[in-house]
C-alpha cells in the first residue's frame, strides 16, 4: 500500500519500521521488565504466540473430547487442526480481527481458513473464556515452574556460600545495632529459610492446579448438555478429558464464565512474599557492603558512580530492593479486581490483570536472576569483619571477664562498677575522640582484676561468641537444605547471566 501524499519523512519511517516488525522499533514504548530484566523463556510464556498456540491446543482437545464423547467430530477434522496448530497466519487473525472487534472470534475465524473441512467445529459449544482463561492458567502455572527452579538455583548458590563461611565470626545487628555475634555463614541460611518457604508456597500453589474446562457462558454448562442432549455425565467427562489432554489432573468444579479471580490473587502473593525474600537479602547485601566487610560482585569495566569513580555502589541489590518494592505493590491490583467481581463475570479484570499478572512475573523473573548473580559472587572481607568485631567485643565480653576476676577471688560488686566505669571512658575514646577501643588495656592496668592483656585477648577470641552459630548452619544445610536440593537435582545449574 502507498503512503499518502504530504506523508512527512519520519512518518514514513516510522511506518516502515512497523511494517519490518515492532521488535525492531525505538519510538515506542517497550516495558523495562522485558527489555532490561525478565529472560527470554519467561517472555515467551507471555508472548502472544504461547497464546495463541494454547488456543489452538484448547480448540483441538476440545474437539477431540467431544468426538470421544459421541458428537459429531471427526478424525478427519481432528487431523486437519492438528496440522496447521503451529503454523498461526496472524495476519488474516489481525485483518479480521479490524471488522468483528472479537480477538477469539478472529482466530476461530483464521484457523478455520487453514482448515476449512474442521471449520464447523472449532469452539464448538464453548466460550472466549474457554480459550482465554484455560491459556491464562497454563501460562501462569508454567511461568510458576520456571519461578520454583530459579528459587531453587538462587538456594543452591547460597547453601555454598553459607558452608564455607559457617565458622566465620561476625557482628550481628539487632536495630542495627552491635549484637552478640553470629558467623557469615549464619546469617545466610536465614536467607535460605526464608527462600525455601517461599518455595513451600510455590509447590502448593502448582500441587492444587487446575483449569477452568469448559463451562459456558455462566459456568452452567447449558451449551454443552444441549449438544449432550441432556447427558450430564458427558459435561462432566468433557472436563476431564480436556484436563488429561492439556497434562492436568482436573477443572475447577464450578465457576461463573471465567475462573475465580482468586487464582490470580493467590499467584501475586506468592511473587510478593519471594520479592519479600529478595528485598530483606537485598537490603543485608547493602548495609554490609556500605560497612565494607561482605559486597556484591563489582565487574572489572563496571562503573559506580559517573561522578565518582572510586565509588563501587550495590547497585544490582538496589535492583532487586527496586523491582521487589513493585511486584509487592502490584500484588493489590489482583486483590482488589477479585473483590470486585460481580456474579459471574464482569469484564473489568481484562485490562489490568493483562497488565499486572505478566508484568509481575517478569518482574520476580529478573529478581531472581540478580538474587542468584548477587549471591554468587559475593566478595567476604574477612580481616574487615574481624576489625569490626574486636571494635565491639570487648564491651560484650565484660561479663565473662568480670566473672573470671570473681573466680579468682574477687568482689563481684566492686568489679562490676570498675567495669562500668571502664567501659564509660573506653566508649568516650572510641565516640568522642575517633580512637580504638582500649578497654581491655584498661582493664588489663586495673590491679583488681588480677589479668594480663594477652589472657584478655584470650578471653575475647571471637569463636568464643557465636555460640552454636556453626552448628545450627552445619545441621541446617544437612538436614533441611540438603534434602530439598536432592529433590530438585533434575533443575539445571544456569549460570544467572544480567543484561545491565
Amino acid at each position: 500500500m502507498a503512503d499518502p501524499p504530504g506523508l512527512s519523512c519520519v512518518c514514513k519511517k516510522r511506518r516502515k519500521k512497523e511494517r519490518v516488525g515492532r521488535s525492531m522499533a525505538r519510538d515506542v514504548y517497550e516495558s523495562p521488565l522485558s527489555a532490561r530484566y525478565a529472560d527470554k523463556e519467561m517472555k515467551y510464556l507471555f508472548s502472544p504466540d504461547m497464546k495463541f498456540r494454547t488456543w489452538r491446543k484448547l480448540w483441538i482437545a476440545l474437539a477431540e473430547a467431544e468426538m470421544e464423547l459421541g458428537l459429531p467430530v471427526t478424525q478427519a477434522q481432528i487431523d486437519e487442526l492438528k496440522a496447521h496448530a503451529d503454523d498461526i497466519n496472524y495476519e488474516v487473525a489481525q485483518e479480521r480481527e479490524k471488522i468483528v472487534r472479537h480477538d477469539v472470534m478472529s482466530h476461530v475465524y483464521a484457523y478455520g481458513q487453514q482448515c476449512p473441512g474442521a471449520a464447523g467445529i472449532i469452539h464448538l459449544g464453548a466460550t472466549s473464556c474457554y480459550v482465554g482463561d484455560n491459556t491464562d492458567i497454563i501460562i501462569m502455572t508454567e511461568a510458576l515452574k520456571l519461578i520454583r527452579n530459579k528459587i531453587v538455583g538462587a538456594v543452591r548458590v547460597l547453601s555454598r556460600f553459607a558452608e564455607e563461611y559457617k565458622d566465620l565470626p561476625t557482628l550481628a545487628f539487632t536495630h542495627f545495632q552491635p549484637a552478640q555475634p553470629t558467623t557469615v555463614g549464619k546469617r545466610a541460611t536465614l536467607w535460605i529459610q526464608d527462600l525455601l518457604m517461599d518455595l513451600e508456597d510455590v509447590e502448593y500453589q502448582l500441587s492444587k492446579a487446575k483449569l477452568l474446562g469448559s463451562k459456558g457462558t455462566t459456568g452452567t454448562q447449558a451449551s454443552f448438555l444441549e449438544l449432550f442432549e441432556g447427558d450430564h455425565e458427558k459435561c462432566r467427562e468433557l472436563d476431564r478429558k480436556i484436563a488429561q489432554k492439556m497434562g492436568y489432573q482436573e477443572c475447577f468444579a464450578v465457576s461463573g464464565q471465567t475462573y475465580s479471580r482468586k487464582l490470580d490473587s493467590q499467584m501475586l502473593n506468592i511473587l510478593s512474599g519471594i520479592a519479600q525474600s529478595a528485598a530483606k537479602f537485598s537490603n543485608d547485601i547493602r548495609l554490609l557492603q556500605h560497612l565494607k566487610e561482605v559486597e556484591e560482585p563489582f565487574e572489572k569495566g563496571q562503573i559506580g558512580s559517573s561522578a565518582m569513580a572510586y565509588k563501587r555502589n550495590p547497585m544490582r541489590s538496589e535492583r532487586i530492593a527496586s523491582l521487589a518494592r513493585y511486584v509487592i505493590a502490584d500484588a493489590v491490583n489482583p486483590a482488589m479486581t477479585m473483590a470486585a467481581q460481580w456474579f459471574e463475570r464482569t469484564l473489568d479484570d481484562s485490562a489490568n490483570k493483562r497488565i499486572s499478572v505478566p508484568e509481575a512475573f517478569l518482574a520476580v523473573d529478573g529478581i531472581l536472576n540478580l538474587y542468584q548473580n548477587v549471591a554468587d559472587g559475593l566478595v567476604v572481607y574477612p580481616k574487615v569483619i574481624r576489625q569490626h568485631m574486636l571494635r565491639e567485643l570487648p564491651f560484650m565480653a565484660t561479663e565473662n571477664i568480670m566473672m573470671d576476676a570473681v573466680k579468682r577471688g574477687g568482689n563481684r560488686q566492686e568489679l562490676h562498677e570498675r567495669i562500668r566505669v571502664h567501659s564509660m571512658e573506653a566508649a568516650r575514646v572510641v565516640k568522642e575522640q575517633g580512637g580504638e577501643n582500649d578497654l581491655l588495656s584498661r582493664i588489663a592496668g586495673d590491679p583488681m582484676f588480677g589479668v594480663t592483656l594477652e589472657e584478655l585477648h584470650d578471653i575475647v577470641k571471637p569463636e568464643k561468641y557465636v555460640g552454636r552459630a556453626p552448628e545450627q548452619t552445619a545441621q541446617f544445610l544437612a538436614e533441611v537444605v540438603a534434602p530439598v536440593l536432592e529433590t530438585y537435582q533434575d533443575v539445571a545449574e544456569d549460570t544467572a547471566e544480567i543484561a545491565v
